[in-house]
C-alpha cells in the first residue's frame, strides 16, 4: 500500500471553514482506480512529556493531515494526472486559511497491524 500525507497548517479561526471544505468535497477521488481510503486528521494540542511522564499543552502550530491511501504508487500518480484531479483542486481556499506552506511526504506501508 502507498500512502500519501499532505500536512497542513491551517490559520487559528479557520479551522472550521477548513474542515467544512472536506465534508463538502466532491468526492472525485473515490472512485479513481486503486483509491483505498482518505483521512482528515485534526491536530490535538496536547503533547507527551518523555522527561516528566506528563501530558501538556501544546502551543506550537498543530498541521492538519490529509492522508490517502492508495493500491500502489503507480494509482497515486494517475489520479494526479486526471482532469478529476484538476476539477478536485480547483476551487483554491482564501491564501490566509494558512499559516505556512503543505508539506507533502509520500510512504510506502511495510507493515501494519490493521485487521481485516
Amino acid at each position: 500500500m502507498f500512502v500519501v500525507t499532505n500536512r497542513i497548517p491551517v490559520s487559528e479561526g479557520h479551522e472550521a471553514d477548513f474542515e467544512e471544505r472536506f465534508r463538502k468535497r466532491a468526492h472525485l477521488i473515490d472512485s479513481s482506480p486503486g483509491f483505498v481510503k482518505n483521512l482528515v486528521l485534526r491536530p490535538v494540542q496536547r503533547r507527551f512529556n518523555h522527561q516528566t511522564g506528563a501530558w501538556e499543552d501544546k502551543p506550537e502550530q498543530g498541521y492538519y493531515l490529509v492522508q490517502t491511501y492508495w493500491e500502489n504508487e503507480k494509482a497515486f500518480w494517475d489520479w494526479t494526472n486526471s482532469e478529476s484531479f484538476r476539477i478536485a483542486h480547483s476551487n483554491r481556499p482564501p491564501a490566509e486559511m494558512f499559516a505556512g506552506s503543505a508539506v507533502l511526504e509520500i510512504h510506502e506501508v511495510i507493515q501494519t497491524t490493521e485487521k481485516a
